[in-house]
């Protein structure tokens, strides 16, 4: 599955699953851009990836600010020449039962894991279009397909990419551009360690195959999704959930 000749963009690539994706990716030949919060993660990051001879750059980014979004595409284009597969990762919780869910983090959430990835593809599709070949994966959760108490803002947003995802792959197929989804089930990130160990054994029991899913598992279904083997595959959620979510 060589990416070699590609330009990546991917975001929350600091830490987590974001961070795996950049590494595989970079693995399979393409040119990464990462970019998320924490420059001092990135960095380490870029010389992880250009000590393995791969070929990397660090963007800041918050993509909860439009303008740093826009900005950002226009530096990595800049730098790179063109963006061809885009990696829609970077995600945050404000946990709560809906009752007492603050505004703020209602819009928060929305804001940072939804409408960041209408905002950065906007601003990739003109590269895509323009080379009539583009890979957008957004990364959206087993949560958005399910529900989850507690989390209904995170669960809209989720759900929201789904249907984003869907959306965009109807209107840029013509021109040789693909848009799918990759839907996490529970995965071992900073974001999950934070869990109860009842939580998690709880949680492992209703998972087929009995363990808790990598962010490697994560990063395998975003690299194929971007290869060539993955040409006539689009408007597509890919579950990596273990079997927690069937059909």
């Amino acid at each position: 599955m060589s990416l070699a000749g590609h330009v990546a963009l991917v975001t929350g690539a600091s830490q987590g699953i974001g961070r795996a994706c950049a590494l595989k990716l970079a693995s399979a030949g393409a040119a990464v851009a990462v970019a998320a919060r924490n420059q001092e993660k990135l960095n380490a990051l870029v010389n992880e990836i250009t000590a393995a001879g791969g070929k990397a750059a660090a963007f800041p980014l918050d993509v909860g600010d439009e303008e740093q979004i826009k900005s950002t595409v226009k530096a990595v284009i800049a730098q790179f020449g063109k963006i061809d597969i885009l990696v829609n990762n970077a995600g945050i919780t404000r946990d709560q039962l809906v009752m007492r869910m603050k505004r703020a983090d209602w819009d928060s959430v929305l804001q940072t894991n939804l409408t960041s990835a209408y905002l950065a593809t906007q601003q990739v599709i003109g590269s895509m279009l323009k080379q009539r070949w583009g890979r957008i994966i957004n990364v959206t959760s087993v949560f958005g397909q399910m529900g989850q108490a507690g989390q209904a803002n995170y669960a809209a947003s989720k759900a929201g990419l789904i249907g984003l995802t869907m959306a965009i792959a109807r209107e840029v197929g013509s021109r040789n551009i693909t848009c799918n989804a990759v839907a996490p089930g529970f995965i071992e990130t900073a974001m999950t360690a934070v869990l109860s160990d009842d939580f998690k054994q709880s949680a492992v029991k209703q998972i087929p195959l009995g363990r808790v899913g990598s962010v490697d598992d994560v990063a395998a279904a975003v690299e194929f999704l971007a290869s060539e083997g993955a040409s006539y595959i689009t408007g597509h959620v890919l579950n990596v959930n273990g079997g927690l979510l069937m059909g």
